[in-house]
């Protein structure tokens, strides 16, 4: 390991209650990752409100432990897609559809999330929304129309990194429920993304998902976030697990 420092992930920077949110936690490893893309492989929840050793590692990636336990490691890599592959991004109108359906029958099990909870505000989350867009050029896509407020700008005024890659995350759920028929509960198991340009807050911003594959109980998604005149901003694709049933 190269460097280190220990951080606590607020509580209301969670995903599921006392569960650090992922999207943010692999943003805050890919930050240390000398590399423009990373992935970010989880490996057990990490907690809010809980100190935890954030280091750097001697292959230009990073890692996150509690104690002896591995939470989360992020390493340079490399993506399937090229931007020039990505989706063209939905329009402000059809994302903003697409949200409204959603939140008129949001999937049951829905939790207080940072990335997606419905309770959260512009100024205290990120409300990924996605629901199914509708026909006309949005296709096997799941979108949603967003405007993060002034509260969740860094000392730029620009909309964090750590959040940028969070809202590479729900985003997968919402394609594998909508696209795939999958149940609800399914967990992000590795994201990795690449960031292309600085992103702002108070102006309108579509984050957007499609499926890349599905087998057993394992399925892959793209996600991507544009400015609402279709920039593309960030792209990631993301590896998402359904838990065993128990018998």
């Amino acid at each position: 390991m190269t460097d280190f420092e220990t951080i606590t992930v607020p509580d209301h920077l969670c995903g599921y209650p006392g569960v650090a949110f992922g999207g943010y936690v692999a943003g805050l490893l890919a930050g240390r990752a000398a590399a423009k893309t990373v992935r970010v492989d989880f490996r057990r929840p990490a907690p809010t409100g809980v100190p935890v050793l954030l280091a750097g590692t001697a292959d230009g990636g990073a890692e996150l432990t509690s104690g002896e336990l591995l939470l989360a490691v992020a390493t340079p890599a490399g993506l399937g897609t090229d931007p020039s592959d990505v989706p063209e991004a939905p329009s402000w109108a059809a994302a903003s559809a697409a949200a409204e359906a959603y939140r008129a029958a949001p999937p049951d099990g829905s939790t207080d999330c940072f990335g997606c909870g419905l309770d959260r505000t512009p100024a205290t989350g990120l409300r990924q929304h996605c629901g199914l867009v509708p026909g006309g050029g949005g296709a096997g896509l799941v979108a949603t129309a967003w405007t993060p407020a002034p509260e969740l700008a860094g000392p730029d005024g620009l909309l964090p990194p750590e959040l940028v890659w969070g809202s590479l995350d729900c985003p997968g759920n919402a394609a594998g429920r909508l696209l795939g028929g999958r149940p609800a509960g399914a967990v992000t198991a590795a994201l990795t993304a690449r960031l292309l340009r600085p992103v702002p807050v108070g102006e309108g911003l579509v984050t957007y998902a499609w499926l890349l594959g599905s087998e057993g109980r394992k399925y892959t998604v793209g996600t991507a976030l544009a400015t609402a005149d279709g920039d593309l901003c960030a792209f990631a694709e993301a590896l998402w697990v359904q838990p065993r049933q128990a018998v």
